[in-house]
């Protein structure tokens, strides 16, 4: 019976990252389709979004059935509870991709991307695309060297953030009420992507130390 506790605990984490993966995919697809106006590829990441919630109610699943038969304790509980947790924000990340191709998918033929801001959202594709490659990996190997590289991450997205609103709210702007609409909302969805795999982040430091107080780089760090 221990043997099949660790296996089902195994497909757990096995799960997570393939989960993660779809969502590094997702938002992959989802900045670019927003970058360039690729009506196709932000159709694609509006389907798939389907999968990814799918595979996210299987996991809960699974980790529900693994809390009413097994009754994990100590770390063991901690490892199902996380799981259920983290499997939650990655929902949400996902949903985030599919609202960035939703913004392209409506203003297609034209552009989505403000003028005078595609430097910025480009480069907070990038580091969005970054931040959930990194996360697969976290998941993947626990490694929380990688935790802290979310984090940094994150904090870079945050002041491109800021910049957009002060963008947007400065005397100089001269976009359309449209185009003031499309830039916040596609900065807050770029911003709460990276805020949800901070969270997880989190989730998975504590699961490695049993402390919410800890910082990653606390733990990588000599």
């Amino acid at each position: 019976m221990r043997e099949v506790f660790h296996q089902s605990l195994e497909d757990v984490q096995f799960r997570l990252v393939e989960i993660a993966d779809l969502v590094t995919v997702a938002i992959d697809k989802a900045t670019r389709a927003f970058g360039t106006s690729d009506v196709a590829l932000a159709e694609e990441v509006i389907a798939d979004d389907a999968q990814i919630d799918e595979k996210t109610v299987a996991l809960d699943e699974i980790a529900i059935e693994i809390l009413a038969r097994q009754q994990p304790v100590a770390r063991d509980l901690r490892i199902v509870v996380t799981a259920l947790r983290v499997s939650a924000s990655l929902e949400r990340m996902g949903d985030m991709a599919e609202h960035i191709a939703q913004l392209a998918r409506y203003r297609f033929p034209e552009r989505a991307v403000p003028k005078g801001l595609k430097g910025t959202f480009a480069r907070m594709g990038e580091l969005d695309v970054e931040v959930a490659r990194t996360l697969s990996e976290l998941l993947r190997t626990q490694d929380l060297a990688f935790a802290e590289q979310i984090r940094n991450a994150d904090d870079v997205i945050d002041e491109l953030h800021v910049s957009v609103f002060e963008k947007v709210l400065g005397d100089n702007w001269k976009g359309e009420a449209t185009a003031t609409v499309d830039a916040t909302l596609a900065s807050r969805y770029h911003e709460r992507f990276a805020d949800h795999a901070v969270s997880v982040a989190k989730k998975v430091v504590y699961l490695a130390t049993g402390d919410w107080s800890r910082e990653p780089e606390a733990l990588v760090k000599p």
